[in-house]
Formats: C-alpha cells, sequence, structure tokens
C-alpha cells in the first residue's frame, strides 16, 4: 500500500496515520522524494482502504501487491517523465538518443564525438571515465580529470552527459559534472551504492544485471526510490545465457513487459545486447518498436581504434544511418 501525504500535512496528523496502520498490522516506512511524501505500508490483511484514505493530511491511498510498491504501475496514472534541463526530457512520448563512445579517451575524441551528436541533433552524450573492465589490464578510464575535460566541452556545446559511477566514493566528486549517473550491470545488485544515489538530486540510470531477471532489476529501482530519488530509469541491456552466438542475449520481451509493470522510462542498449556492430542497428529498431523510451548506444569515430568495446561500436557514418531510421519507425508508429 503506498499513501500519499499531503505537503502540508502536520506531524501529529501524520503520527495517527502511522498509528491506524499499525492498528491494521501494517509495518509503514515513510519516504520523502523531490517529488512527494509517502507511508509505504507493509502487511497482509485486507481491510476497507477507506478507513485511512478519509483521515486529514492523506491526498490518496493505493493498493499495491508487488512487492516493488514506489516503482510499480499500480499506483501512477501516468508515466514518469525526467527533465534535465534545456529541453531535453526523457520518458516524455518522444524516443530519446544517447550516444557516444564506450570511453573517454581523450580531447580530440571528445570534440569529434560532441561534432557528430550536435550535426544529428542528439543531446545526450554516453561515455566512461570509470571503466569495470574484466581484466586489470584493460584500460579502465580517464578517471575524474576526464570527466572534467569532457563536462567542459559537452556543456559549451548544450550536450547532456550520462556516465557510469562504480562505487559510493564516486558519487560526490562525480556529482557537478554529469547528469544522469548509470549504474552498470555488474554494480545493480550493490545496494549500499543504489541506496547513495537515492539521496542525490540526479536522475538515475539502473541497467539490468548480466543474469539479473526483470523483477530483480524492479528491486534494485525500489531501492533508490524510497531511499528518496524519484529521477529513476531502467535500462534493458542483454543478459547472459547459454547462447554463445552473441555477447549477450538482447532481451526485447523486457521492454514492453517492464512498460506494464513500472511508470519509469525504458532504455535500451542494443550495443551491449548483440554486442556485434553489424546487427547493432537491427536491435535498436526492434527495441523502438518494442516501445523504448530510449536508446543508449556506443559510437566513436574509429572502433577499430577504441580503448574498449570497439567490435560492437558504430562508426560515425553507421551511427547516423541509424538515428536516420529511428525517425524514419518514430514517424511510422504514429500512424
Amino acid at each position: 500500500m503506498i499513501i500519499q501525504l499531503d505537503k502540508n500535512i502536520s506531524n501529529q496528523e501524520k503520527q495517527a496515520i502511522i498509528i491506524k496502520m499499525k492498528e491494521l498490522d501494517y509495518k509503514t516506512t515513510e519516504v520523502t522524494t523531490q517529488k512527494g511524501n509517502y507511508l509505504v505500508g507493509i502487511g497482509k490483511k485486507e481491510f476497507d482502504i477507506r478507513q485511512v484514505g478519509s483521515m486529514k493530511g492523506i491526498a490518496d491511498v493505493h493498493r499495491v501487491s508487488d512487492d516493488y510498491k514506489l516503482v510499480s504501475r499500480k499506483w501512477k496514472v501516468g508515466r514518469t517523465a525526467i527533465d534535465l534541463g534545456d529541453g531535453v526530457i526523457i520518458g516524455d512520448g518522444s524516443l530519446s538518443i544517447m550516444a557516444g563512445p564506450c570511453s573517454i579517451e581523450n580531447e580530440k575524441q571528445v570534440e569529434l564525438t560532441i561534432q557528430h551528436l550536435k550535426a544529428n541533433g542528439v543531446r545526450m552524450m554516453r561515455g566512461g571515465v570509470f571503466k569495470p573492465r574484466s581484466s586489470p589490464y584493460a584500460f579502465r578510464g580517464l578517471g575524474i580529470p576526464g570527466l572534467k575535460m569532457w563536462y567542459e566541452q559537452a556543456r559549451a556545446a548544450g550536450i547532456k552527459i550520462i556516465s557510469e559511477v562504480m562505487q559510493v566514493s564516486q558519487i560526490a566528486e562525480m556529482y557537478d559534472y554529469v547528469d544522469v549517473f548509470q549504474v552498470g550491470a555488474r554494480n545493480t545488485q550493490n545496494f549500499n551504492l543504489l541506496d547513495e544515489l537515492g539521496k542525490v538530486d540526479k536522475a538515475v540510470m539502473i541497467k539490468r544485471g548480466i543474469s539479473g531477471t526483470i523483477e530483480e532489476l524492479l528491486y534494485s529501482a525500489e531501492y533508490v526510490f524510497s531511499a528518496g530519488n524519484e529521477k529513476l530509469m531502467l535500462c534493458e541491456r542483454g543478459i547472459r545465457t547459454y547462447e554463445k552466438a552473441s555477447r549477450n542475449t538482447m532481451d526485447i520481451n523486457a521492454i514492453p513487459i517492464l512498460k506494464e509493470k513500472t511508470h519509469l522510462p525504458i532504455i535500451a542498449d542494443p550495443s551491449h545486447g548483440i554486442g556485434i556492430r553489424d546487427f547493432v542497428e537491427p536491435v535498436a529498431l526492434a527495441a523502438v518498436v518494442a516501445g523504448a523510451d530510449g536508446l543508449i548506444y556506443e559510437t566513436h569515430e574509429k572502433p577499430e581504434e577504441a580503448a574498449s568495446d570497439g567490435q560492437q561500436t558504430l562508426n560515425f557514418e553507421e551511427s547516423e544511418n541509424l538515428i536516420r531510421k529511428i525517425r524514419k519507425v518514430m514517424l511510422a508508429l504514429q500512424d
């Protein structure tokens, strides 16, 4: 159960509600976010919600059977849209595109990528400055100095930044230089990190775990929301299966299923989803048709020279062709 509290509720009124819920054998947890104040009630006893809904200080009451209550679609009429400022909104019915290299490598690379994005009307750039690599000898990113360099160029060009945060200690030092914190597949169940991201007033995108279920992804989002951050989006990026023909198995099914289960925006990552450059485009277009609110993919001027993930990275020409086709598909879907 989710109880939405009035903005001007008094402490006395709130305590009366908590006492009433306790009498009904419901444990309540108070959640305060950027957008509202809630009491999340956990219990098994059935009762007439009008017993609570008529109390002073309550804006609305919702019966939600899902364990991931705050991110569930069952209590929210409209879908969540995330406003990043400067006219960049994710989840407003349009398709958001986030593109850029796997790793931020140098100033020239950033400059060329920004030129490519601006020429194609893309307002968000992805890139990693802290890279979780399977091998300890692989390129692991430029760190905060690289992020600051990237930020200066991106801000001057009106481009928003999404970048991966790997540990709690990085949140504060990255905060001023990113618009969206990305939680990578390896950290989807790093609950300490999720808790801390719930305390910041920045958008967060959580990627599905390498072998994670849809339900586990929703639970991860619940951690962030319940800690106070409603600016959330989820990303389907493929899962590890027994299939060896591609890097991962892109779960296109997950997109409409998540759209039905949650009010949060759903982003698709075709680059990691299949891991093969030649097939990124068809997987991306399939994700658009399946209902994704946005795409995040990798592009580099010369993928064969990329410091990481070159095998799944589009060159600028391929990226431009994909963007053009995405927009044609979006127009066709509006008919």
